[in-house]
């Protein structure tokens, strides 16, 4: 039986504004929060990003105004901070543009940033008169900076992982997709079989699959009718095959 946090219920995607739903959430109930949430960019959803087929990519991408993305950022982590258990902890992605108000709001939640992880992959959106970024930056904070769940699976941990995006030839696919191995590893660290994992801004749903596939448990939002019902086809697939 799955267990229920208020009108939530673990191991199910909510289609939804995660800015509605997270204050839905009991506060202390969530181990890990994994999120790759709105740059404020003016992402083109449809072009060809990252040499994907333009007619495979699912329409419906939601950016944040520029204006709002400070107040938007500062409303979802202080929510996040909240209902992250005494011991949780929390994985933020980030491009550079807006990296000032993620860490700000991290600041604003009295939360405490351990490590600023680089993710380098293979190739980026091409660009005449600046550098090519290929990279993201993530974020690794956690409550209570004495007690959090940490395990050291390698000797040496270091702060840039090389992980390269996943091709999905032929197949849809959302614009912006984590790779499996990326959340894995980030949930290999910090999260133990059985633990709830969150992502509040759901996209394709990586985070819930491979919660799925790792033994853990999942919730997730996604404010995009389509991507709602592309994750959950995503997760139902893993399942089916168990």
């Amino acid at each position: 039986m799955k267990r229920c946090l208020g009108k939530f219920c673990e191991d199910t995607l909510y289609e939804g504004d995660a800015l509605t739903l997270l204050p839905e959430i009991p506060g202390g109930s969530i181990d890990l929060i994994v999120t790759d949430p709105p740059f404020a960019i003016d992402f083109k959803a449809h072009r060809l990003n990252y040499n994907r087929t333009g007619s495979n990519v699912l329409e419906g991408y939601q950016e944040v105004p520029e204006a709002e993305y400070g107040d938007f950022t500062r409303q979802w982590i202080l929510e996040a901070a909240r209902v992250l258990s005494p011991t949780g902890s929390m994985y933020i992605f980030s491009g550079w543009n807006r990296l000032r108000d993620i860490l700000e709001g991290i600041d604003a939640a009295g939360l405490t940033t351990v490590n600023h992880l680089i993710w380098k992959y293979q190739f980026g959106v091409f660009t005449k008169k600046k550098y090519v970024t290929s990279h993201y930056h993530i974020l690794f904070v956690v409550k209570d900076p004495k007690h959090y769940t940490f395990n050291k699976i390698d000797h040496y941990p270091e702060d840039v992982w090389v992980i390269n995006r996943e091709y999905w030839k032929g197949r849809k696919k959302t614009p912006t997709k984590l790779p499996s191995e990326l959340v894995k590893k980030i949930l290999a660290y910090s999260s133990n079989p059985g633990d709830l994992v969150l992502d509040p801004f759901l996209g394709s749903g990586t985070v819930a699959v491979v919660a799925h596939d790792e033994g853990r448990h999942f919730l997730g939002f996604e404010v995009v009718p389509d991507y709602c019902d592309f994750a959950r086809a995503c997760v139902a697939g893993k399942a089916g095959k168990r």
